[in-house]
C-alpha cells in the first residue's frame, strides 16, 4: 500500500480532502485452514500512512441494468480514472470482506522503475474492492482480477495481494507494463494446507509451477515479458517473478523481508530463520513463501502477531537511544536520516503509529456464510487498537466507525479514529507505563468479545434456521453496538490517563501523586553525556 484512502463511485474533488502522500508501508499475515487452531482461514492486513483517515468502509450490493457502468476513482491521488462495465450482479462488501466471506488485502512492493506508470483504469484498490464484489471464492477474486487488467489496463505500481475464502489462502503478485503501456503481468500461489505466511511491501513469489492450475494461476506473458525486455534468459522452470520484477535491496530487506522475518521467527522459532536477511546482510538466504507453524493459530494470536516490534530480538525497538526514558517502540519519520555523511535507518516493525487501519479476518466453512464470516476491524495503531467483530453479513456499521463521522481535517470524540488516536499518542510520552493501562482495558474488550463469540453465534445460528434475514438483522445489531461502545470505552480510557499522568505524576492504586524515577539506564545515558557538569559534589547531597 501506498496510501489507502477508499474506493467509491464519487468524484475526484470529494475525495482530495483526505487523501495521503504516497508510502510503502503495510503489513499482511496469512494463515491456512489447517494452520489455524479451529479451522478458520484468516489474513490481517494493517493500512498504513501517514495522512490516512481509518473508518470502516461498506457497499451493499445489487442487480444493475444492462449497459450500467462503475466508476473508477485512484484510491491515492483521487483521480477519476475512467468507467468499466458494471457486473450483473455485485455482492456486499464490509470493509475488505464479502457476504462470502471472501477477504482481501495489500502490500505495495513498487518493483522494476521501468515498469512505474502504466497506462489503465483500474488501479490497485479499485482491483481489490470490484474482486470482493464480484466473487464468490478467492480463486474467483483472483480471476477477475486478471480479466480486469487484461481488458482495462493496470494503473498502479507493484503490489502482494492476499486472499482468502473459508477453505483457500492466496498470494497474487502484480505489476504494470510500463509507462504508457497497457496490461500487467502476475501470478497467483496458493498456499499449502497447514502453512502461514506473510507479506510486507515486497514481492514474495520465486518460482512456481507451471502447470498445476489447481495451486498457481498466471498471466501468460508473465515470463515471455521479462524476456523480451532482456531481464531474464534461464529456463522458465527456473523463473522467480520476485528477483526479476523486484529484485531484493538493503532496503527491501532490513525495512520489509524484516517483518516477515519477525513472524515467521515468532510462528516457527524450531526452524531457526537466520536474521541475517532482517538485518540486510548482502547475500543473505531468502526466506521461503511459506512455513509450517509451531503450533497452530487462532484469531487472537494473529492479533498478537500484528502488534510486533521485533522485542526480544537484535531489532528490538525498546532497548536503543531511540526508545527514549520509557522505551517507546516507535521512531518519528524520516526512517532514512544522514549524520556526518553516513546515512542510518531506523527499524520498520509491523506495528506502526502510522495506521491507519487494520483487520483480522476469519472465514469458517462450518458455518453459514453470514455468520461464518468476521471481519475483525481496528483503527489506528494496531499494538493499542480493539479488533472489533463486524460480521460479513452485516447491513450497516457502527457510526463511530462510518465513513462520515470525523475527518482528517478536524478532530471528534464521535470518531473512533480520532477517539484511539487520542490515547495511543498521550501513550507514546510515558509509554512503559501507560501501556500497561491500555493493554487492560484492550485485552478486557477482545477477551469479552473472543469469549462471548460461540454464544453469539449459536443464538444467530437458531435465527438462521427461521431465516437469514433474522441472523443478518441480529449479527448487524451486535457488530454496531460493540463498535459503539468501543469508541466511548476508549474515550474513558483517555479521560483516566490523563487524570493518572497528569504533569508527569503518577497516582498510585489510591489515587495519591507519586513521582517515579526514570529508569536506571536512562540516568545512565544522562549521565554519560552530561557527566561530572551535573555531579553533585561529595558531601553537597540533598543540600
Amino acid at each position: 500500500m501506498k496510501s489507502l484512502v477508499r474506493y467509491v463511485s464519487v468524484a475526484a474533488a470529494v475525495l482530495a480532502s483526505s487523501l495521503a502522500q504516497p508510502l510503502a508501508g503495510c503489513t499482511n499475515i496469512l494463515v491456512t485452514k489447517g494452520a489455524s487452531k479451529d479451522g478458520s482461514t484468516i489474513i490481517s492486513y494493517a493500512a498504513d500512512s501517514h495522512t490516512l483517515y481509518g473508518f470502516l468502509c461498506f457497499k451493499a450490493g445489487g442487480r444493475h441494468l444492462a449497459g450500467e457502468l462503475l466508476d473508477i476513482v485512484d484510491w491515492d491521488s483521487g483521480k477519476f480514472l475512467g468507467r468499466i462495465k458494471e457486473a450483473p450482479v455485485t455482492y456486499s462488501r464490509v470493509g475488505n470482506m464479502n457476504e462470502f466471506q471472501v477477504s482481501i488485502g495489500e502490500t505495495t512492493f513498487g518493483g522494476r522503475q521501468e515498469l512505474q506508470e502504466p497506462a489503465g483504469i483500474v488501479d490497485y484498490g479499485s482491483l481489490m474492492y470490484i474482486a470482493l464484489e464480484r466473487s464468490r471464492t478467492a480463486r474467483e477474486a483472483i480471476q477477475v482480477m486478471g480479466e480486469l487488467v487484461a481488458e482495462y489496463g493496470y494503473a498502479s505500481e507493484g503490489e502482494s495481494i492476499s486472499v482468502a475464502d473459508p477453505n483457500e489462502a492466496w498470494i497474487f503478485d502484480i505489476i504494470g507494463k510500463g509507462k504508457g503501456k497497457k496490461g500487467a503481468v502476475w501470478v497467483a500461489m496458493k498456499l499449502p494446507d497447514g502453512t502461514i505466511s506473510a507479506h510486507a511491501n515486497h514481492s514474495r513469489i520465486s518460482t512456481f509451477p507451471l502447470n498445476d492450475p489447481k495451486t498457481c494461476l498466471y498471466s501468460k506473458d508473465v515470463i515471455s515479458f521479462a524476456r523480451e525486455h532482456g531481464w531474464y534468459k534461464g529456463e522458465d522452470k527456473d523463473f522467480s517473478f520476485t528477483d526479476v520484477y523486484n529484485p531484493a535491496s538493503f532496503g527491501i530487506l532490513r525495512g520489509c523481508e524484516a517483518r516477515v522475518w519477525s513472524v515467521f521467527h515468532r510462528a516457527a522459532p524450531s526452524l531457526n530463520i537466520p536474521i541475517d536477511i532482517a538485518k540486510g546482510v548482502p547475500g543473505a538466504k531468502p526466506m521461503p513463501l511459506c512455513v509450517k507453524p509451531d503450533q497452530k493459530l487462532g484469531v487472537r494470536d494473529v492479533m498478537e502477531l500484528m502488534r510486533d516490534h521485533y522485542e526480544g530480538t537484535e531489532l528490538d525497538m525498546t532497548k536503543d537511544v531511540g526508545a527514549g526514558p520509557y522505551h517507546m517502540p516507535y521512531r518519528w519519520r524520516p526512517m532514512e536520516w544522514k549524520v556526518d555523511d553516513a546515512t542510518y535507518v531506523h527499524e520498520r516493525a509491523i506495528s506502526t503509529q502510522q495506521t491507519g487501519w487494520s483487520f483480522v479476518s476469519q472465514a469458517r466453512s462450518f458455518l453459514p456464510d453470514p455468520i461464518g464470516g468476521v471481519f475483525w476491524f481496528g483503527v489506528d495503531d494496531t499494538f493499542m487498537t480493539v479488533y472489533v467483530p463486524m460480521y460479513c453479513s452485516i447491513k450497516s456499521v457502527p457510526k463511530t466507525f462510518a465513513e462520515g463521522t470525523g475527518s482528517w481535517n478536524e478532530f471528534s470524540w464521535d470518531s473512533a479514529f480520532w477517539t484511539f488516536n487520542f490515547v495511543s499518542n498521550y501513550t507514546y510520552s510515558r509509554w512503559d507505563d501507560m501501556i500497561v493501562d491500555v493493554q487492560k482495558v484492550q485485552r478486557e474488550l477482545e477477551g469479552g468479545f473472543l469469549g462471548r463469540q460461540a454464544e453469539v453465534e449459536k443464538h444467530a445460528e437458531t435465527l438462521y434456521r427461521q431465516s437469514p434475514e433474522l441472523a443478518r438483522d441480529y449479527l448487524t445489531e451486535y457488530s454496531c453496538r460493540q463498535g459503539d461502545m468501543v469508541t466511548a470505552r476508549w474515550k474513558k480510557l483517555g479521560e483516566f490517563l490523563i487524570w493518572k499522568y497528569l504533569d508527569g505524576n503518577v497516582r498510585d492504586a489510591k489515587g495519591e501523586v507519586t513521582h517515579p524515577a526514570y529508569s536506571p539506564d536512562w540516568y545512565r545515558r544522562i549521565i554519560k553525556e552530561k557527566g561530572d557538569f551535573i555531579r553533585v559534589p561529595a558531601g553537597q547531597e540533598g543540600h
